[in-house]
């Protein structure tokens, strides 16, 4: 089943206080599926995620009626045992059967020789035979050299996931576009997560807010990105983490009957991709890969949109309520005892615990 362009990411699921909103996760799903998309993307490591894909989605829909992706982190298995047990749990969680798409989970530099030293291509290979997964891929969060490295040596994978947006494509650290013109170089699809940068693009800058309002009036700012990257050849399916009804009916105003940029389209989001590129807000992408293991226990993610607050529109008094807020349970900026945890774990490849300083100065 070849999927249309917008896919389903559960990862930023609507919340009831602490745990996921199973019924408007429903409603969503049901929204999602009648507009005629089928792609789902969850992982092991997304909390309550798969459990929620099963009561919101398996239970309720025949299996033929979607694609169902989920992911191997190797970061969270201490045994080559425990990884490959995630598979099975996996399955278990969500009562899928099979997986349309699988992938190992987040490579980078750091991480690809566990991959290797645990024989899980093998094993996702061998899986892929037996039936159990039905396309095999990995996503991506490093440079374009180790990305070529990889798809030479693994030459058998199906696709590959990059983060791609507007304001990372000529980023030196995310390398977007290189990364992207690597994997279609290969001959891969791409599966693009990111493409609104953790909601960043949803919500930009103010000139670029301006600039975007300007050329569409009546468009969301979480078009345009969503656009750009579908726009691009080679692409399987573009992820949205959609999270709540709002959001999923804004992506599927545009992507039903999706129409690629056009010209005019594309020079306004270059400006915007040179204002972005000028920005002094944090690129966090709140993804929380940093916060599990933080020992201050720091929600990084919410004091770095305090900041960006103060960074990117000088709303000061909204900054400090945010900060207020973001630390009210304890672990304040400057409770960061600089261990490095968080700055292995993130995709970004962001200072961390330099831009906590820098937070913890403005802001308390």
């Amino acid at each position: 089943m070849e999927p249309k362009k917008l896919g389903f990411g559960l990862m930023r699921l609507p919340k009831k206080g602490v745990v996921i909103d199973v019924e408007q996760t429903k409603q969503m799903v049901d929204l999602f599926l009648d507009a005629g998309f089928t792609y789902f993307d969850t992982a092991y490591v997304y909390i309550g995620s798969e459990t929620a894909t099963k009561k919101a989605l398996v239970d309720r829909h025949p299996r033929d009626a979607y694609t169902l992706a989920t992911k191997l982190n190797v970061s969270v298995a201490p045994t080559v045992k425990f990884a490959k047990r995630e598979l099975e749990t996996s399955l278990s969680r969500t009562g899928a059967g099979y997986f349309d798409y699988y992938l190992l989970h987040a490579l980078t530099a750091g991480n690809v020789d566990k991959y290797e030293k645990y024989g899980l291509w093998d094993f996702v290979r061998e899986k892929k035979a037996d039936g159990t997964l039905r396309h095999v891929g990995f996503s991506f969060h490093d440079a374009p050299e180790l990305l070529d490295k990889l798809l030479t040596d693994h030459p058998e994978v199906d696709f590959v996931q990059l983060q791609i947006n507007y304001a990372d494509w000529e980023s030196p650290k995310v390398q977007s576009r290189r990364n992207y013109e690597v994997a279609r170089a290969h001959g891969k699809q791409i599966v693009i997560m990111e493409p609104v940068k953790g909601g960043i693009l949803a919500k930009p800058p103010e000139d670029v807010q301006a600039l975007l309002k300007q050329a569409a009036p009546d468009a969301s700012f979480a078009s345009w990105a969503i656009r750009f990257a579908a726009s691009l050849d080679g692409v399987l399916v573009v992820l949205s983490g959609m999270s709540n009804l709002e959001q999923m009916r804004d992506n599927l105003s545009y992507m039903t009957d999706f129409k690629p940029l056009d010209e005019g389209e594309r020079a306004v989001l270059r400006k915007a991709q040179e204002l972005m590129g000028a920005s002094k807000t944090i690129p966090c992408t709140a993804c929380h890969y940093c916060t599990e293991g933080c020992p201050q226990q720091i929600a990084i993610p919410d004091v770095f949109a305090a900041m960006n607050l103060r960074l990117g529109s000088g709303r000061l008094e909204e900054a400090g309520a945010a900060y207020a807020a973001a630390t009210a349970a304890g672990g304040k900026a400057s409770d960061c005892v600089k261990c490095g945890q968080c700055e292995n774990a993130c995709p970004q490849h962001l200072k961390i615990t330099e831009l906590l300083e820098d937070c913890a100065k403005a802001l308390e």
